[in-house]
């Protein structure tokens, strides 16, 4: 049940262990000192992580087909079989939820026989994910009374996004159980191609259509995933880009230089917030940007508040858009700050993050997912660079809980609107969770744009003392008293994962005994 915990032969991973003595020693010693989740970590972070999930095939003798069916007031589209029991479950949800519409569950998916058996664990219902590809399938079942009576969905995506338009997201249900089975056809994990491609193309021009979004492009990317190009203001609004420092002018001159080279947005700004540099190096650099117009300097004295130095620039920013960079972060491709303004324009959209790469290229942030190790955590952190994700989600855009402000996109109303970052409760650490929670809160969904790409040398500015230890608890807490209930589970994360690794890196113990089953739904 478990992946390969490393895409690396075992030769590099000798290497690997061999090179980094002092790593190594870190992991021992938590393993030692009983902090197994930290050592499990730690070795993710030293050796990678690879996504590849699957069962043995003999999984699917513990999930027969079923022999009863639906009975007349529901129905299914899809290409798969519900298993024994199916048909009883997802009557018992509607019958106990009269506002629910529609419904799906997990599934196991084997493409010939004796093959491996991946399992499809979905999200909540999130339109933008579905119209990159159909993860809903291999069935959705939904109410007789759900659609028009002339409606025959070609698809569960076309099901589902004319449920929603009729009815609102909340009408779909997922229910994290395994409810039925596909043999002979493609995972849930990759896109479909062919027909079943054209198929979807349809369904989701359809869907922009119904929306008022007829004039969005449709882009078939390489991996034949789809995607949704809104159309952008002419001319481009002003983007105000907002980068904190104090000195490591090491780190803020190849990260302004990269922002100015590698962006081909027209319309730009750059805000720097000094926290009190010193070198002489730093100070003239900073005078000669503002002295040449390259960009404008935001004092922020005091000790530092990374919220507070953002609030301070968004203040003084006159950009429509709202970016936040780190100082280590740099840019290298030069559709990022495009990619992120189309979502971070449109209307129902707050937040908007990138996918982040680490210094050996791998993921260091994929979307911030809730409650896995106990709080939050990086997606798919540590995992290739190049990897698709669990059912796409590193390359498709997606509804995330959090996205990191390491690079984080956001139309100025919307930030003001919810009061900015809290400098108050969370001054260097989760400001960037909260901010998008209130956000999701007031209404607008956060999204991740995997598309989008940067590299970031994560804390490579930072260095922890006493005093930022205690001050890290206190946030802590805040987060939890704060938004405590929903860091029980990431509605856009399946419980069927283990919570103690890196995300999507294993499936829980006792995968795929369902245990408690609640059902999901998305956020209000």
């Amino acid at each position: 049940m478990s992946p390969r915990q490393s895409p690396y032969g075992l030769a590099d991973a000798v290497r690997r262990i061999l090179g980094h003595p002092g790593e190594v020693r870190a992991i021992l010693w938590a393993r030692l000192t009983g902090k197994r989740l930290r050592a499990r970590q730690k070795l993710a972070a030293l050796m990678g992580i690879d996504h590849r999930l699957t069962l043995p095939a003999q999984i699917l003798e513990r999930f027969p087909p079923d022999q009863m069916g639906l009975g007349d007031d529901i129905r299914m589209v899809g290409d798969g079989v519900l298993v024994a029991g199916a048909p009883a479950r997802i009557a018992a949800i509607f019958d106990a939820e009269p506002n629910l519409q529609a419904l799906y569950g997990d599934a196991l998916v084997q493409d010939r026989p004796g093959d491996p058996v991946w399992p499809l664990l979905p999200p909540v219902f999130d339109a933008d994910r579905l119209a990159a590809l159909d993860y809903l399938g291999p069935v959705l079942a939904y109410r007789g009374s759900a659609l028009a009576p002339a409606c025959d969905p070609l698809s569960p995506a076309d099901a589902a996004f004319r449920i929603a338009e009729r009815h609102g997201p909340r009408a779909i249900g997922h229910l994290p159980e395994i409810l039925s089975i596909r043999r002979g056809g493609p995972s849930g994990a990759t896109p479909p191609a062919g027909e079943g491609g054209r198929i979807h193309h349809r369904v989701v021009e359809a869907h922009l259509g119904r929306t008022g979004r007829a004039g969005a492009r449709i882009v078939v990317a390489p991996d034949s995933l789809l995607r949704v190009e809104a159309l952008l203001p002419d001319p481009r609004p002003l983007a105000s880009l907002i980068v904190p420092t104090r000195d490591r002018l090491d780190l803020l001159r190849p990260c302004l230089d990269s922002l100015r080279s590698c962006t081909d947005w027209p319309n730009l700004e750059v805000l720097v917030c000094d926290n009190d540099s010193r070198e002489p190096e730093t100070l003239a650099y900073l005078r000669a940007l503002e002295g040449e117009g390259r960009g404008h300097v935001v004092p922020c004295p005091g000790p530092f508040n990374f919220a507070a130095m953002n609030n301070a620039a968004a203040a003084r920013a006159r950009g429509r858009l709202l970016v936040f960079v780190n100082n280590d972060v740099e840019a290298f491709r030069p559709d990022w700050l495009m990619l992120m303004a189309r979502e971070a324009l449109r209307p129902g959209v707050g937040a908007v993050g990138a996918k982040l790469l680490d210094g050996e290229g791998r993921i260091q942030h994929g979307g911030i997912v809730l409650g896995t190790g106990g709080l939050v955590t990086h997606g798919h952190r540590h995992f290739p660079g190049d990897a698709a994700g669990y059912g796409a989600a590193l390359r498709a855009t997606h509804a995330v809980s959090a996205v990191t402000a390491a690079c984080l996109m956001v139309e100025a109303e919307k930030f003001r609107t919810v009061g900015g970052f809290d400098a108050e409760a969370f001054p260097v650490d989760f400001n960037d969770v909260d901010l998008c929670l209130r956000l999701n809160a007031a209404g607008y969904r956060t999204l991740l744009v995997p598309a989008a790409v940067l590299h970031h040398r994560e804390a490579a500015s930072r260095r922890w003392t006493p005093e930022a230890r205690t001050r890290h608890a206190r946030e802590v807490a805040a987060l939890k008293e704060r938004w405590g209930p929903l860091l029980a589970q990431d509605p856009h994360y399946h419980p069927g994962f283990d919570p103690d690794l890196s995300t999507h890196a294993r499936l829980r113990p006792g995968f795929p005994e369902a245990g408690p089953v609640r059902l999901r739904r998305p956020p209000a």
